[in-house]
C-alpha cells in the first residue's frame, strides 16, 4: 500500500471509531436512565394534550444522534468500500475509480439528507400538532368550572389499528369528540384567502383546494367513541367537533347533505359547549368521565 493512501484509511477509520465510541457512550447513558424511580412502578398518570404527538417527538430527539450517524455513516461507509477497491486498482485505474467513488459519495450523501430532512419536516409537523392541541385544551379549560369534565389524547383501536381521540369533553351538553387539525397555511388559489377555511355543513373548502378527510376522521372517532361509551360506561350520543385551531371559519349555507359534525376554532369552544342544551344529568357525567378518566390513565414513567 502506497503512502498515499494511508492518510485516507486512517481519517475513514478514525471516523468509524469516532461515531462507534459516541454511540456505545449514548447507549450507556440510556441504559442508566433506567434505574429505579423514587416512586413505585404501578404509578400512572393521566394522559395529557398531545401526548402521543409529544412522545414521538421526544423519541425523535432522543435518536437525533443516531439519526445525524446515520446521515453521516451512509456515506462514509460507501467511501471506504470504494477506497478499499480503488487502492488496488493499478495505475490510471485509480483515478477513474477515485472519480466513481466521488460520485457514490454524492449519491449516498443526498440519499441520506433527503432521509434526515423528512424526518425532521415530520417531526416539525408532528410538534406544531402538539401545540395545536395544548392550544386548544386552553381553550376548553374554563369548562371544568361549569361541570365539565375533559380528557385528552383518549387511546381507541379499531380492527387491530390503533388511533387516538384529541380530546373529548363530557358536560351538562352532552359527549363531545374533537378532532384537532392544526395544519399550515400556505399558498392561496386566486379568489381565496390564506388564513381562512369555508364549510358549507357538508364540504371544507381549504385556501388549496377541498379536503374532507378530516371531517371523516371526525365522525369515525365519534362513533368509535359512542360504542365504546355503551360498552364501558353507559350509552351516550357523541357528537364530532372539528377545531381548526388560529384559522378562520367561513360558515356558509348548509347544503343538502349536511354532516353531523360542526366546524369551528379555538375561540368558540367555550361558548358553543357552555351554551349547549342540558341533556345529561351529574350522575351520568360521573359515570362517563369515572370510565374515560380510567381508560386514559396509563402514562408510565
Amino acid at each position: 500500500m502506497s503512502m498515499t493512501w494511508k492518510p485516507a484509511l486512517f481519517a475513514v477509520g478514525y471516523f468509524w471509531f469516532f461515531i462507534l465510541c459516541t454511540l456505545a457512550v449514548l447507549a450507556w447513558e440510556k441504559r442508566k436512565k433506567k434505574r429505579r424511580t423514587p416512586f413505585g412502578n404501578e404509578l400512572k398518570l393521566l394522559r395529557s394534550p398531545g401526548e402521543t404527538q409529544l412522545k414521538q417527538v421526544l423519541k425523535f430527539e432522543e435518536n437525533l444522534l443516531f439519526h445525524l450517524a446515520l446521515v453521516c455513516g451512509l456515506p462514509m461507509g460507501v467511501i471506504t468500500l470504494f477506497l478499499l477497491g480503488v487502492k488496488h486498482l493499478p495505475g490510471t485505474a485509480q483515478l477513474v475509480g477515485l472519480v466513481v467513488t466521488l460520485i457514490a459519495f454524492l449519491a449516498a450523501y443526498i440519499v441520506a439528507l433527503r432521509w434526515f430532512t423528512r424526518r425532521l419536516s415530520e417531526n416539525s409537523n408532528r410538534y406544531l400538532g402538539y401545540f395545536g392541541e395544548r392550544y386548544v385544551a386552553e381553550a376548553l379549560e374554563p369548562l371544568k368550572a361549569r361541570g365539565w369534565r375533559i380528557f385528552h389524547d383518549v387511546p381507541a383501536m379499531n380492527n387491530g389499528h390503533s388511533f387516538n381521540l384529541d380530546h373529548v369533553a363530557v358536560g351538562p351538553g352532552g359527549v363531545f369528540c374533537l378532532e384537532t387539525k392544526t395544519w399550515r397555511k400556505g399558498p392561496a388559489l386566486p379568489g381565496r384567502k390564506e388564513h381562512s377555511v369555508s364549510f358549507n355543513g357538508s364540504d371544507l373548502e381549504w385556501p388549496w383546494g377541498a379536503d374532507n378527510a378530516p371531517l371523516d376522521q371526525a365522525e369515525r372517532n365519534a362513533s368509535w367513541l359512542a360504542r365504546w361509551l355503551k360498552n364501558n360506561a353507559e350509552p351516550a350520543a357523541v357528537s364530532p367537533l372539528l377545531v381548526l385551531p388560529g384559522w378562520w371559519i367561513d360558515l356558509r349555507p348548509p347544503s343538502q347533505t349536511s354532516r353531523t359534525t360542526r366546524v369551528m376554532n379555538e375561540k368558540w369552544l367555550e361558548k358553543q359547549l357552555g351554551s349547549a342544551e342540558p341533556i345529561l344529568g351529574q350522575k351520568q357525567i360521573a359515570t362517563i368521565a369515572t370510565a374515560l378518566e380510567k381508560h386514559c390513565r396509563d402514562v408510565e414513567y
